[in-house]
């Protein structure tokens, strides 16, 4: 459970809204991506958009007459993209996992196919993509227009019930992506229902344990405190009215969630009643992985490519 110093990253900027995701990306060598089973408008506009941004090139697996007629759809050049042909889904997901183990593409991107295909393709020991003992974990940023920053979450939509040990991995993702955006020191703020530690909460409890870890330095590069209830670790006012001295609280850079019904819930409402933009990522492949889904917004698709660069 130890955790080292192996997610610091060195950034010239502070990147406080995701917009400043361009910039931080100028300058900076254009990674390649493939995207899996890209047959869709979907896809291809917001793979378009990412290439007319500057920020990737592209490769897209699947059948080059779909790909071809839904570019023509959305009048967009199909010569904007390299195409590698693909007979169906399962054909694109091995051919693209394959261009990422051989090192020809450094993120990897899920098109038209469904997620349960698209992970096995991730999981196959063949490509070797998930290192040993891995966990993949979704690492959200939002940018919500009612918190004084970006805030980094996790996880909320792979993980259901995080144990103590993936908790652990999952904090150090968040660490890695605070430190790709800017953050020297991320305040990381273990989410529970209360900042009692009650045994019998396992939120409670984990999140004690977690903090006393990062205390004695077995997790650095982050300060990190919890339990701690959402308002206290969002919300100076709260903290004071219920007198939590912590350094975190009302200050968060990350909130780790004790699973994924709270975390899924504080996305959605976020995106669907605050109209926060967001971006999101997997992390713990070898490589950053786009998991976007029809309900996301082309912003949020093309802030997520953009996020997914700055980590590889």
């Amino acid at each position: 459970l130890v955790l080292q110093n192996v997610f610091l990253w060195n950034m010239d900027m502070v990147i406080t809204k995701l917009s400043d995701l361009f910039v931080a990306l100028r300058g900076k060598p254009v990674k390649t991506l493939v995207a899996v089973n890209a047959v869709d408008g979907h896809t291809i506009e917001a793979l378009h958009d990412a290439v007319e941004a500057g920020i990737v090139q592209t490769i897209l697996t699947g059948e080059p007459q779909k790909i071809k007629e839904s570019c023509n759809i959305l009048r967009i050049d199909p010569g904007k993209f390299i195409i590698e042909p693909a007979a169906g889904e399962d054909e694109a997901a091995m051919k693209s996992a394959g261009l990422v183990a051989s090192g020809k593409a450094d993120i990897l991107m899920k098109g038209f196919i469904s997620t349960d295909k698209f992970m096995r393709a991730i999981l196959n020991k063949d490509f070797d993509l998930l290192p040993p003992k891995g966990v993949l974990s979704h690492v959200s940023v939002v940018e919500n227009g009612f918190y004084h920053k970006l805030l980094i979450v996790s996880d909320v939509a792979i993980i259901p019930y995080p144990d103590l040990a993936q908790k652990v991995t999952m904090v150090g993702y968040l660490i890695r992506t605070a430190h790709a955006l800017g953050i020297a020191s991320p305040k990381i703020a273990l989410v529970a229902a209360t900042e009692q530690v009650l045994a019998s909460i396992p939120a409670c409890t984990e999140a004690a344990i977690i903090s006393k870890m990062a205390e004695r330095g077995q997790i650095t590069g982050a300060v990190i405190d919890g339990p701690l209830a959402f308002d206290v670790a969002i919300d100076r006012e709260s903290a004071t009215l219920k007198k939590i001295n912590s350094p975190v609280a009302g200050d968060a850079d990350c909130l780790l969630f004790p699973n994924i019904d709270a975390g899924n819930l504080f996305y959605k409402m976020s995106s669907r009643m605050c109209r926060s933009e967001q971006a999101a990522v997997v992390a713990g492949a070898r490589v950053p992985v786009v998991l976007s889904s029809r309900g996301d917004t082309r912003q949020t698709k093309l802030y997520s490519i953009a996020l997914a660069a700055l980590l590889s």
